[in-house]
C-alpha cells in the first residue's frame, strides 16, 4: 500500500462529516415535511438522505482500503427552516459547500496523481450538481408560484 497523503486523507474525513451531516439534515426534514402533510416533499428530502448515505459509505469504503477507521465526525447542527422555501435554500447552501469541497478535492488528487480519489470526488461533485439543479428547479417553481410553500 502507498503512503496516504493526509491531506488526502483529511479530504475524505471532511467530506465523510459533510455527507452525514446532510443525511441528518435531510431526514429531518423529511420528517418535517411530513408533518406538515407535504408528503411529496417529504419523500423526496428521504430519497435525498438515501443519497447522500450511499455518498458515505463510498468514503467509508476508501477510508477502509487506506486502513483508516472511519470515525468521530463532528456534525453542526441541524437547520430545518420554517418553510418549505426556507428548506431548499438551506439545502442550497450545504449542496455548495460541497461542490466547493469536491471541486477543491478533485484537484488536489489531480495534482498528487491519484486517480482513484479523483475519479471518487468527480462522481461525488457531478452527484452535487444535480442536486443543487433539482432545489434550483424546486426554487423557481416555488417562486412561480406552481409549488406550495
Amino acid at each position: 500500500m502507498m503512503a496516504t497523503d493526509p491531506r488526502l486523507v483529511g479530504y475524505l474525513m471532511r467530506a465523510l462529516a459533510h455527507e452525514m451531516a446532510a443525511v441528518q439534515q435531510y431526514l429531518a426534514q423529511a420528517s418535517l415535511a411530513t408533518m406538515w402533510q407535504m408528503h411529496d416533499h417529504g419523500q423526496r428530502f428521504r430519497r435525498d438522505a438515501e443519497e447522500e448515505l450511499n455518498h458515505a459509505q463510498q468514503l467509508i469504503e476508501h477510508l477502509l482500503v487506506l486502513g483508516i477507521p472511519a470515525n468521530g465526525v463532528s456534525l453542526p447542527p441541524i437547520r430545518l427552516g420554517r418553510t418549505l422555501e426556507e428548506m431548499l435554500l438551506i439545502d442550497r447552501g450545504l449542496e455548495i459547500e460541497a461542490i466547493r469541497l469536491y471541486e477543491e478535492a478533485a484537484h488536489y488528487s489531480v495534482r498528487v496523481r491519484n486517480p482513484e480519489l479523483q475519479v471518487l470526488f468527480t462522481g461525488l461533485l457531478q452527484d452535487e450538481w444535480g442536486h443543487l439543479n433539482d432545489l434550483d428547479r424546486l426554487l423557481t417553481e416555488i417562486h412561480k408560484g406552481s409549488v406550495s410553500s
